[in-house]
Order: C-alpha cells, then sequence, then structure tokens
C-alpha cells in the first residue's frame, strides 16, 4: 500500500501544484478530512515530489528556459531583447517572494490550518471570476511591464499562504492586466521555477540537516516521476484547455472545496 501512497500524493501534487486550486490546501484538508498524514514518507518524499514538478515545468518550457539561460549574460547587460527581457521579468518577479519568505517564513508556518484554507480558497474563488468579468483578456504576455512583473510577484508571494495558489492568484493579477490566459499562464509558469527550484533547495538542505528517513527508495522514485509526468499532463492540458474556456470551473471547485471544508469544521 506504500507504493499506492506514494503514487497518490505523487498525483494530488502533480495536479494541484499547476492548476489554481492550492496543492498546499489540498493536503492541509485531506489530512484533517480523512486523517492522512501528508508527510508520513518525511521530509525526503517532500523533495522528490517539488523535484518532480521542477522538472515538470523546465520539460515543457525547456526551449524557453534553454534561450533565457543562452540570453543570461545579455539580460545582465540590460541588452535589448525578447529573452533577455523575459529574464528580467522573471527576475524582478521573483523577488517579492524571495523578501516575503525571509521575513514571515516561521509566521506562515502556523497559518496551516484547515479553517484559514477554507477562507483562502473561497476568496481565491472570488478573485478568479474578478479577474474573468473585468479582465480584457486582449495582451500579450510580450507587453508586461517591470511594474506588472512585480505585481504578479507579490500575487505569487501570497501564495505562501496555503490555500491560496500560487497559479491561482497570479492568474488572477495577469488577467485583470488584460493578458490573455494562454499568455499569461505561460508568464507564470516561467515566473514559478525560481520559487519551485528555491523550495527544493530549502528542503534538500533541511534533508542534509536532519537526516532522510529510512524508506525505500523506490518510495521516493514513485513519487517523483508520478508528479513529474502528472505534472508535465496537467500544464499540457490546462493550456490548452485557457484557450477556449474561463477559470469559472476552478473557481466553483474552490467554493465547493471551501463549502465542505466549512460544513466539516462547523459539524
Amino acid at each position: 500500500m506504500d507504493l499506492l501512497d506514494a503514487a497518490l500524493l505523487g498525483i494530488v501534487q502533480g495536479l494541484t501544484e499547476f492548476l489554481p486550486v492550492s496543492s498546499s490546501g489540498h493536503l492541509i484538508l485531506a489530512r484533517a478530512f480523512f486523517g492522512w498524514d501528508a508527510g508520513r514518507f518525511g521530509l525526503a518524499f517532500d523533495v522528490a515530489c517539488h523535484v518532480g514538478t521542477l522538472l515538470a515545468v523546465m520539460a515543457y518550457f525547456h526551449r524557453d528556459i534553454r534561450s533565457m539561460i543562452a540570453s543570461a549574460p545579455g539580460a545582465i547587460g540590460f541588452r535589448e531583447g525578447g529573452p533577455e527581457r523575459l529574464v528580467r521579468l522573471i527576475v524582478v518577479g521573483t523577488i517579492p517572494v524571495v523578501i516575503v519568505a525571509l521575513l514571515f517564513g516561521d509566521a506562515l508556518e502556523s497559518l496551516r490550518d484547515p479553517a484559514i484554507v477554507a477562507v483562502a480558497l473561497g476568496v481565491g474563488g472570488l478573485g478568479l471570476l474578478v479577474a474573468e468579468w473585468f479582465g480584457t483578456h486582449q495582451r500579450s504576455e510580450d507587453s508586461i511591464t517591470y511594474w506588472e512583473a512585480v505585481a504578479i510577484g507579490a500575487a505569487q508571494a501570497s501564495a505562501l499562504i496555503p490555500g491560496v495558489s500560487r497559479s491561482g492568484a497570479t492568474l488572477t493579477v495577469a488577467l485583470l492586466l488584460g493578458f490573455t490566459r494562454p499568455g499569461a499562464a505561460r508568464f507564470v509558469f516561467l515566473l514559478s521555477l525560481p520559487a519551485v527550484l528555491a523550495a527544493a533547495v530549502k528542503e534538500t538542505l533541511d534533508v542534509l540537516e536532519i537526516g532522510a528517513a529510512e524508506l525505500p527508495a523506490l518510495l521516493f522514485i514513485v513519487g517523483l516521476v508520478v508528479s513529474a509526468v502528472v505534472g508535465y499532463l496537467t500544464i499540457k492540458f490546462f493550456l490548452r484547455y485557457l484557450a477556449n474556456h474561463s477559470l469559472s470551473a476552478f473557481a466553483v471547485y474552490r467554493f465547493a472545496l471551501a463549502g465542505a471544508a466549512a460544513v466539516w469544521l462547523m459539524s
């Protein structure tokens, strides 16, 4: 059963990391609803799942990533050009989450509560609907300014609160700024790379400091591979879905999950 559990956790991580529904919120609620200890395999398993989702983004956007790496020297020298500018936008957009994580990282750990998750899910769902109603959905991601990258980055920082969702918050702000759904999604997925990489590195250092749990290596391999494959397929599906659909369905799902959590908490 441990292999099945590891695969299920990998699926949850791969799906909810990229859909606007909050991966941390789902794991917290799953533990509360079902007594499902999402961290029972230890911190090392969490690292494996985060590495899996990181590999998913890198595999899907490998051409963009190669182009940005090649353009890094030009970006530092403020050379004009699409890839160089994208590198600078991602750097600028990552600053807010770095500041918030460094200043409030310990305090944010105390927010891992089902009640807070339920409220964040509801507020985030409302944000998605507002963005769909008032966003013009006309601007290309190539027109993003540095200040807009900071605003989207601030939304990413807010996702450190469980239940907010990194993709949900960043897409909400990007759509309110008038960007198309696919263009906004492409930028926010690329913007997530440094944050996901930093999370994986931090957890790896924590594992090295406290020591990894003595679990079969196969469990970690299953978590990594499943989260990577599911994450890749989720990105591919989500970008295609956004070409012709709104985010309203995800808002409804968030409301339903928040309502179920509220009823459970009050019972």
